[in-house]
């Protein structure tokens, strides 16, 4: 891939500190510039390889870059991208790693500088631990990387980002901000919703006898809680409808097994089995 002179991450966390590490070790860029709002956070960031630089000032961290990836909190992403754009060079590239899209592709309407090329990604890569000493250069490796361009988007620009995550290591599928948005919906935020309701449901007399089924089963409720807010409030349309297509299939579940109907229960139960078989294989 045609590598870049300077790639700046807005919110070197977990995910934008895995992207720098990843960049560096396969010399992708010159030079990774993390930009964030406490020093402490962009120190870490430096010692561990992620960046070669930290500044607390987003203008002066994205004025030479010509890839710009925002990793910011979900409902700061919109924001960051806007004031990035405006201080961006002309032929800058922005993208990022939020986790729905169609809300940031409206709350960007109009504040996208002419020659400021955005592209939204989704790396579907992740950990239960923030920060960046996690990060992982392989953290991407093998993993769904969705690129959701629009009409209007350069298809040059589309390539370039297309490469960048092909070249750490992701599986890239492109895809319309709304058709993402409904997949996560099911495959991603209906997962965590149905793990935190079962562990919610969970009495507390029951625990001592949790195990590896159980913590398997609701791994992902342990994930942060502002985070998983926000991106719920930026779904919600797509969720409500998983949540009831979930509702149906439990509902059924219940009656058969109130029936004694093993038939329709062992069907369920196939059905299941053959989809986890799928993604799982």
């Amino acid at each position: 891939m045609q590598k870049f002179k300077t790639i700046a991450i807005v919110g070197v966390g977990l995910l934008g500190g895995s992207v720098g590490l990843a960049a560096r070790r396969r010399r992708l860029a010159r030079e990774v510039i993390g930009i964030g709002r406490r020093s402490s956070t962009l120190a870490k960031a430096k010692s561990c390889g992620a960046i070669n630089r930290g500044t607390t000032s987003l203008v002066r961290g994205v004025a030479d870059a010509d890839l710009i990836v925002v990793a910011t909190p979900l409902d700061l992403v919109a924001d960051s991208i806007a004031e990035a754009a405006e201080a961006a060079r002309p032929g800058a590239l922005i993208t990022d790693v939020g986790s729905t899209k169609s809300d940031i592709l409206n709350a960007l309407k109009g504040r996208i500088p002419r020659g400021v090329h955005f592209i939204g990604s989704h790396p579907l890569a992740g950990g239960t631990l923030g920060g960046p000493e996690h990060a992982r250069a392989d953290l991407f490796e093998g993993r769904p990387i969705v690129v959701t361009p629009t009409r209007t988007t350069n298809a040059e620009q589309k390539r370039r980002l297309c490469e960048f995550w092909r070249a750490l290591g992701g599986r890239v599928l492109e895809m319309t901000a709304r058709r993402h948005d409904e997949a996560v919906a099911t495959t991603s935020h209906l997962t965590h919703l149905v793990a935190s309701a079962l562990a919610a449901a969970t009495g507390e007399n029951d625990l001592p006898l949790a195990s590896t089924g159980w913590l398997d089963t609701t791994r992902v409720a342990g994930g942060n809680i502002d985070m998983w807010q926000a991106i719920i409030a930026t779904n919600r349309t797509a969720i409500a409808k998983s949540l009831a297509r979930y509702e149906k299939t439990i509902g059924t579940l219940r009656r058969a097994v109130e029936r004694g109907d093993q038939g329709r229960v062992g069907r369920i139960l196939s059905e299941a089995k053959r989809k986890r078989d799928v993604v799982g294989s």
